[in-house]
């Protein structure tokens, strides 16, 4: 790959982390609920993580026309349990048909755009560490997409039972 083009595909990373930064801070500072609240502060935190990560691989390319070794990303046991507390809290306070509902099934579209665009290059890469850093990427941002796509799931499942929404 010649680095105009790898650097141009670092770029359009760091954009789209830097959307979703901006994306899950708005949407906690316009809730009303707490637990959604820090469910998108973690979110942000999370893409500021992503935008350290690729900016580290994009100053090192430039210099170096090559990519560092991606590290896999640390996970926290202790915010895999806040966000299980927070999921509960989420569920009781959000309403299926609210705002915050909204925007948690936006950022599942915002997730799986980012996926694709991560596992298209892990796949068009013949480097063997840029191949790797998009695919943990990817792996990074499906996690992200399985917590969202399961807070809707909970949300849909409240709703429907609470309308009696069922068939039988």
């Amino acid at each position: 790959m010649d680095k105009n083009s790898a650097v141009n595909i670092l770029k359009e990373a760091i954009l789209l982390e830097r959307r979703g930064k901006a994306f899950y801070s708005n949407a906690a500072s316009t809730t009303k609920s707490e637990a959604a609240r820090e469910i998108f502060t973690m979110m942000s935190e999370e893409e500021d993580e992503h935008i350290k990560y690729l900016s580290n691989q994009f100053a090192h390319y430039v210099k170096t026309d090559e990519f560092l070794a991606p590290e896999p990303p640390k996970y926290d046991d202790h915010e895999a349990i806040a966000m299980k507390v927070l999921s509960e809290d989420f569920k009781k306070q959000v309403d299926a048909a609210s705002y915050e509902a909204a925007a948690i099934a936006a950022a599942m579209d915002f997730e799986l755009r980012a996926v694709k665009v991560y596992s298209d290059r892990a796949a068009a890469s013949t480097d063997p560490k840029e191949k790797e850093l998009y695919r943990i990427l990817a792996d990074w941002e499906k996690g992200h997409h399985e917590l969202l796509k399961r807070l809707n799931d909970e949300l849909k499942e409240q709703i429907w039972n609470d309308s009696q929404f069922w068939p039988y």
